[in-house]
């Protein structure tokens, strides 16, 4: 299978879209993204029906059905298939009309009108409504019990949402706010009827809930009265949860599953040799990132921070960790944003710098730190380990925490001082609500910083284009400087599927198997 052309070792450069294309309907995506190469699971040959069964990294007794509240591989990939948005994004960054006909601001982008596509049905045979769009909007924006997405909607003026008619809704903001179309196009922004319960999931996604068990699979069945012509092609999709990387090889190879999600690299050449198996290898914004706790020693020293960066050596760590399926960082994540700052100097190892660093914050004598690491993403362990060896050149000793991705993701997730995660591809703005807004759902850095937060709040209500592009390029410096991420490189997406599965195309979303796109699948009797 060709894989995908290496890029520079500068992140991806990319134009500002026109106003209209930022704010109006339709597609939005003007970022120059690399190109998709399609193994032989894009061929759109196969039957209809039948049973996918899909292997997928991670999950845990925590597992959801939320539409809300999605954290783990496992749960995203239900996400995905119950629960359609009001927008989506396609394999290639680009955003489409879902269940919403069209999503238009007015000229200062503080009041969004959502209109929805007629005909749309939930699972359990209702209407899809401008109702349930202010429904999952309250919902998700519940002070109470926010979902993950909350953040984003911080300026939406949630008493004042108005029906318009059964279609039709209006979304004041308090000022303006210009990417809407990426916040609904997130995978946790799901249309829900009201009155939805969890425990007993209805959304209008391709397929309806039947069975879930936390921590080891769920099945879903075909929603027949689906938007989309002829889809889902498949009458049944179970996805299994596999924390253990052999075994989620083993599974596919064995044929207990159809494809799995996540392919480590050294288990690349097993199933490139078998006759009956292939790759799906996807050039993508996702990010492995090392996580600092910039509220707790040693990293509540902005110089620490500084000296971690200057630790690592991206190309060894991007060849050794991930068998070179992947590209450098820059210590700056969302490199498919249009306002991307490419004058950032590329980061590289500088082992007395980083020596000078850590002395001037009184660790003259070296520094002993904990790494909490697992098998997160493919890589993590991997990088953790690099990165243990390259510290020793300054002086620091560190010390590996190997946990599950159960462990990894429970009580302590976002409460380790010094750790790993792992992101799919998200524009600033979005990704910064997301992980670094001292309220986001999964701040894990504890990143509070006021300057950066001004900046910020000023770029969501900026119309102007190049104005607002100016603004987010001193927000990414400041968080390039003293952020706490190491941001040491992007990931490809790889993924194993047996070659009767069709219709899987490389995706740049950073979400592995088209995005977890099991509605385009068929299977080859």
């Amino acid at each position: 299978m060709p894989s995908l052309p290496l890029p520079d070792h500068r992140p991806h450069s990319t134009p500002a879209p026109s106003r209209r294309t930022v704010l109006m309907a339709g597609a939005a995506g003007a970022a120059v993204l690399p190109a998709l190469s399609a193994c032989g699971g894009g061929d759109s040959g196969g039957t209809e029906g039948g049973r996918l069964r899909v292997g997928v990294a991670g999950g845990s007794a925590k597992d959801t059905l939320d539409a809300h509240k999605a954290t783990d591989n496992t749960d995203i990939a239900r996400v995905y298939n119950l629960y359609d948005g009001l927008c989506g994004f396609n394999p290639d960054y680009s955003i489409e009309m879902v269940l919403a006909e069209s999503v238009e601001p007015n000229d200062d982008a503080t009041m969004w009108t959502v209109k929805l596509k007629e005909g749309l049905k939930f699972h359990d045979g209702s209407d899809v409504t401008a109702d349930a769009v202010i429904f999952t909007l309250n919902r998700i924006t519940d002070p109470d019990d926010p979902g993950s997405t909350a953040e984003q909607f911080a300026t939406l003026d949630r008493d004042n949402m108005e029906k318009v008619d059964e279609l039709t809704v209006e979304l004041p903001f308090t000022d303006p706010y210009v990417n809407l179309l990426e916040v609904f196009a997130e995978y946790g922004v799901g249309i829900v009827p009201e009155g939805y319960d969890p425990q007993n999931p209805v959304g209008a996604g391709p397929f309806k809930f039947s069975e879930f068990t936390p921590g080891e699979r769920s099945l879903f069945v075909k929603h027949e009265q689906y938007w989309r012509d002829g889809e889902p092609h498949i009458d049944e999709l179970e996805i299994l949860n596999f924390p253990d990387e052999t075994a989620r090889v083993n599974a596919l190879v064995g044929g207990q599953v159809d494809v799995i999600s996540q392919l480590p690299h050294s288990q690349i050449k097993v199933v490139e040799a078998d006759d009956n198996l292939d790759i799906l290898d996807s050039e993508t914004g996702m990010w492995l990132p090392f996580t600092m706790r910039v509220d707790q020693e040693p990293f509540d020293d902005v110089r620490v921070r500084q000296a971690f960066r200057l630790i690592v050596d991206r190309e060894e760590m991007v060849e050794q960790a991930l068998s070179g399926y992947g590209s450098v960082g820059n210590d700056m994540y969302s490199r498919f944003d249009p306002g991307y700052n490419d004058d950032l100097p590329q980061r590289e190892q500088d082992i007395e710098e980083a020596k000078k660093l850590l002395a001037e914050a009184g660790y003259s004598d070296g520094l002993e730190v904990e790494l909490v690491t697992g098998e997160i993403s493919p890589g993590a362990v991997g990088a953790a380990q690099v990165f243990k060896e390259q510290a020793k050149k300054a002086g620091v000793t560190v010390d590996l925490k190997q946990v599950t991705s159960t462990e990894f993701f429970g009580d302590n997730y976002l409460q380790w001082t010094f750790a790993q995660d792992y992101w799919s591809s998200r524009n600033y703005l979005a990704q910064a609500a997301q992980g670094s807004m001292p309220d986001a759902a999964y701040n894990e850095t504890h990143w509070d910083d006021e300057e950066w937060i001004e900046l910020i709040q000023k770029a969501r209500g900026t119309v102007d284009d190049d104005e607002r592009a100016e603004i987010l390029k001193e927000a990414m410096e400041i968080e390039y400087e003293r952020g706490g991420y190491i941001v040491w490189g992007f990931v490809n997406t790889v993924d194993g599927f047996h070659k009767k599965v069709k219709g899987l195309e490389p995706s740049v979303t950073g979400h592995p198997l088209t995005s977890y796109g099991f509605r385009r699948v068929r299977i080859d009797d």
